[in-house]
C-alpha cells in the first residue's frame, strides 16, 4: 500500500475513534471529518493504486473500528443544466415512392381570350370533292317578232294587221289576227313606230283586251310625220297584245310606201324561272 493509502487509513482510524468515544471536542471532530473530505477530493480512489488488488475487491475496515458506523444521508439532487446546442442537421434520406394520383379538381373560369396570332402559311390543295349534280338546262328561251305596214287601209278599233315580216321564227305573231301571243311568261319589250300622212293618228296597245299605251300625232298639212311608243309588260302564257286605231275613222292616218314604214316589234326580256 502505498504512502498515500497509509496516511488515508491512519486519518480514518483516528475519525472512528473519534466517533467512537475519543475526548475530542466536538470542534476537533469537525475539522478532522473536513480534512478527510478533503483529502479523499485530492487522492485517487484506493483500487486504482493496488498492485496485487484486483477491481470490484471491497478493501476490509482497519482493525478497531466501530461495528455501528452507518453512511450518510444522500444530498439532494442537483439543479439541471441548461440545454446543450443543436446537432448538425442529419443527411437527407433517400426519395421516396410515387404517390397515388389525387382526385380530379373543379374546372376553372375561362381565362381571357389571347392574341390572335400570326397567320400560318398556306395549306396543300385538298382533295377534289364531288360531282355536283346536274343543273337547269342551258335552253334559250326565244321569242321575238318585228312586222311592218304593206297597205295604209285601216280600220279604226279592230287589230292592225302588219303583213311585212321583217322576223318571226318563232310565228308568235299571227299575220292573220295581227295579234301577239304569248308562249313562253316573262317580260317583254314592245315598240312601234308610225309614219303620219294626211290624217291624225290615234294609236293605243292592248294587252288582253285593256289599253296599256296611248299615242297621239296630229297631222301637217303637205308634210309626213312620225309617231312612236314603247313599254315593258310581263305576260302570262295565253296572254295577246295588239296595236289598233282608236276613235273615230278621221284618226287613221298610218301609211306605208316604198320608203316610208311603219313597224310593230315584241321580243322576251327573260323568262319566268317559277
Amino acid at each position: 500500500m502505498s504512502t498515500r493509502l497509509l496516511r488515508l487509513d491512519h486519518l480514518l482510524t483516528s475519525i472512528l475513534t473519534a466517533v467512537c468515544g475519543s475526548d475530542s471536542t466536538p470542534e476537533g471532530l469537525r475539522m478532522l471529518l473536513l480534512r478527510a473530505v478533503l483529502l479523499l477530493l485530492v487522492l485517487p480512489i484506493h483500487g486504482q493504486e493496488s498492485e496485487t488488488e484486483g477491481p470490484g475487491v471491497v478493501v476490509p475496515l482497519p482493525k478497531g473500528a466501530c461495528t455501528g458506523w452507518m453512511a450518510g444521508i444522500p444530498g439532494h439532487p442537483g439543479h439541471n443544466g441548461t440545454p446543450g446546442r443543436d446537432g448538425r442537421d442529419g443527411t437527407s434520406g433517400e426519395k421516396g415512392e410515387k404517390g397515388d394520383p389525387g382526385l380530379v379538381g373543379p374546372k376553372g373560369d375561362t381565362g381571357e381570350t389571347g392574341v390572335t396570332g400570326i397567320e400560318g402559311p398556306r395549306g396543300f390543295p385538298g382533295i377534289p370533292g364531288r360531282k355536283g349534280e346536274p343543273g337547269e338546262s342551258a335552253y334559250v328561251y326565244r321569242s321575238a317578232f318585228s312586222v311592218g305596214l304593206e297597205s295604209r287601209v285601216t280600220v279604226p278599233n279592230v287589230p292592225i294587221r302588219f303583213t311585212k315580216i321583217f322576223y318571226n321564227q318563232q310565228n308568235h305573231y299571227d299575220v292573220t289576227t295581227g295579234k301577239f301571243h304569248c308562249n313562253i311568261p316573262g317580260l317583254y319589250y314592245f315598240s312601234y313606230h308610225i309614219t303620219v300622212y294626211l290624217k291624225d293618228v290615234k294609236v293605243s296597245l292592248y294587252k288582253r283586251d285593256k289599253a296599256m299605251l296611248f299615242t297621239y300625232d296630229q297631222y301637217q298639212e303637205k308634210n309626213v310625220d312620225q309617231a312612236s311608243g314603247s313599254v315593258l309588260l310581263h305576260l302570262e302564257m295565253g296572254d295577246e297584245v295588239w296595236l289598233q286605231v282608236y276613235g273615230d275613222g278621221d284618226s287613221n292616218g298610218l301609211y306605208a310606201d316604198n320608203v316610208n314604214d311603219s313597224t310593230f316589234t315584241g321580243f322576251l326580256l327573260y323568262y319566268d324561272t317559277v
